[in-house]
């Protein structure tokens, strides 16, 4: 017993190890180092996308203090898991910062995916804070609330109340019961 029990850490110790030099390899790729140009685009991109999909989402974005957008976030793990995007800041509909995303995790978990994450400030003191940090950490530095929509495809407003909330859009649009709990933003230099 003590055997087997040893051979299915060794399996899962195994596929763990596995994941995390997959995931390196991908994340390490000149594929996910987008230039800034290609960061822009895909913003662009994701902001039509968003304003299609949520009703009054223009007026929100333009509303707000500003939005970090990532077109791009990989998610993938066996056991051990991780996401990465890229992506740019933008106040008043110009990018002033370009950042990255990162987030482990340990768990049930087996496969990918790929999403668009839209961080909105509804308050100046928490951009400021976040664009002076080095590395800013969901909660640690501060929280980011995850906002539903309500009937008609209109924002809940309910979460309109934090600094910072966020909208996640899928393969199937927006995204539901996901945590930023630990998700690490790094500010990147990018030409």
């Amino acid at each position: 017993m003590t055997k087997c029990i040893f051979n299915r850490f060794n399996g899962l110790w195994f596929t763990a190890v596995a994941s995390i030099i997959a995931l390196n390899a991908g994340l390490s790729s000149s594929a996910l180092a987008a230039s800034a140009k290609e960061i822009d685009t895909g913003v662009d991109e994701s902001i039509v996308k968003f304003e299609k999909e949520v009703k009054n989402g223009k007026n929100f974005l333009d509303s707000s203090k500003g939005v970090l957008v990532f077109p791009r976030v990989l998610k993938g793990g066996a056991g051990f898991g991780g996401e990465y995007g890229e992506g740019a800041l933008r106040v008043a509909g110009k990018t002033v910062d370009y950042y990255s995303m990162l987030q482990g995790s340990f768990g049930l978990q087996l496969g990918g995916e790929i999403k668009t994450v839209f961080i909105v400030f509804l308050d100046e003191a928490a951009l400021k804070g976040f664009r002076e940090s080095e590395g800013w950490k969901a909660g640690v530095d501060g929280s980011v609330s995850l906002v539903t929509l309500g009937a008609g495809g209109t924002i809940d407003t309910q979460n309109l109340k934090d600094p910072i909330v966020a909208f996640v859009l899928g393969q199937k649009g927006l995204m539901y019961n996901l945590s930023f709990e630990g998700t690490k933003f790094s500010k990147k230099k990018k030409e």
